[in-house]
């Protein structure tokens, strides 16, 4: 008996270290689940973005080409930041045209960049995310000082300057100039012209592709956004009425231009200021300042292909090559008579990052901006003149090279898998 007893005490200590175990296991699981929703709902406003119900950290999708480092790892954690300025901002207008603008390593250009748009009427009224292409701390800075708008910002995690040693960056191994890879042993497919890549180069295209898919798909704050959003780079000079005058041409398209599938901020004629005339205007889209809206990116996602086998390492010469012709329709753009912004580098995307070698003139822009410049200028009454035959690269085009690599190719086509 006493034995017996002393049995059924055992079992009955035992249960109830197995019930006190399992009240504390239960106890720590809702203790993390409060602290995961109390973290989350800290960092995002529920009023600041549509749809922030589906707002969550995305794991990255790391191409299978490559192997992450220290600093692209620690560059998509940075990618995950809510925007700044969260707590001047609260809330973003429901008819926002998100601006994007994407930048490399001048920072001369980038601060005027910055300071034109915090000129730009309606700015505080979006979001502005600026894309780095790989990471460079004095670029950071100056975004960091943003205090005009709420800000994000994101770095391409696999630009060739975030790996200094191998793909795709250059390595020991890799082929250069016109190297004969069976000769020389050494890696890479050339271009049509005989030469193999240079990163520096391709970088190009590939921060300006990997930002399209990251920003139309995998970003929370923006992978919901059903209106335009507006590209801009480093070196455009922002006029004052530019975000209003993008709104006007954003709801007008459809409506005057049935043939337009974005609008502009400027003609595709970088040195043109614009005709003057009292009407809009439907010509090929320009690169200086060009929004469009999701489903037309999704017209150029399907296209990642072409996009991505075309063998030029312009983001822009590619698109106006392979991918707008083959839509089957004309592609025209929307802008009014008179530019919003103007390009003003001297030089191209991988020079002038030295203050004292900056390709401007005396180290400084002088653009005028008159007053007509500083109010919407577009009135929607106007009637559309439409370039019907445009300069540009004609049909049999191959591309200027550079971008001949099958490893570029097949990265290329692994950032328009990200997120799909």
């Amino acid at each position: 008996m006493a034995s017996s007893k002393k049995g059924r005490m055992k079992d009955s200590a035992f249960r109830r270290l197995v019930s006190l175990v399992l009240i504390t296991v239960l106890g720590v699981i809702l203790l993390l689940v409060l602290l995961r929703t109390n973290t989350i709902s800290s960092l995002i406003n529920s009023d600041t973005y549509e749809g922030t119900e589906n707002i969550e950290i995305i794991d990255a999708i790391i191409p299978k080409l490559l192997s992450q480092n220290e600093l692209s790892v620690s560059l998509h954690k940075k990618n995950q930041i809510p925007p700044r300025n969260l707590d001047l901002f609260p809330k973003l207008a429901k008819d926002r045209v998100v601006i994007v603008l994407y930048v490399h390593n001048r920072p001369q250009y980038l601060q005027i960049v910055i300071d034109s748009l915090s000129r730009v009427e309606g700015i505080s009224e979006t979001l502005l995310i600026v894309s780095h292409d790989g990471y460079f701390e004095e670029m950071n800075k100056i975004v960091e000082g943003i205090k005009f708008c709420q800000v994000k910002q994101i770095f391409a995690p696999y630009s060739p300057h975030i790996f200094s040693d191998r793909f795709p960056g250059a390595s020991l191994s890799d082929c250069k100039d016109k190297d004969d890879p069976v000769e020389k042993r050494c890696e890479g497919t050339p271009d049509q012209y005989g030469n193999h890549r240079s990163p520096k180069i391709v970088s190009l295209k590939h921060h300006w592709w990997w930002m399209m898919n990251t920003v139309w798909n995998g970003l929370g704050e923006t992978r919901h956004h059903a209106g335009h959003i507006l590209f801009i780079e480093e070196d455009h000079f922002i006029y004052p009425n530019a975000y209003r005058n993008i709104q006007l041409l954003a709801e007008l398209k459809s409506k005057k231009c049935p043939d337009c599938y974005a609008a502009n901020l400027a003609p595709s004629e970088v040195k043109s200021r614009g005709e003057r005339w009292e009407s809009l205007v439907a010509e090929r889209m320009g690169n200086v300042g060009y929004a469009f809206n999701r489903t037309v990116w999704r017209k150029i996602h399907n296209k990642a292909a072409g996009f991505c086998s075309f063998d030029d390492y312009n983001w822009d010469i590619t698109m106006w090559s392979t991918v707008y012709p083959s839509f089957g329709s004309p592609v025209y753009t929307l802008r009014g008579s008179r530019t919003s912004a103007v390009h003003f580098g001297k030089c191209g995307l991988h020079q002038g990052h030295k203050r004292n070698l900056a390709c401007m003139d005396n180290g400084s822009v002088n653009i005028a901006v008159d007053e007509i410049d500083k109010v919407a200028n577009i009135k929607p009454d106007w009637d559309v003149q439409k370039y019907e035959n445009q300069a540009g690269y004609q049909a049999g085009f191959k591309g200027w090279g550079g971008w001949g690599d099958v490893r570029d190719h097949e990265l290329c086509m692994e950032f328009a898998k990200m997120y799909v």
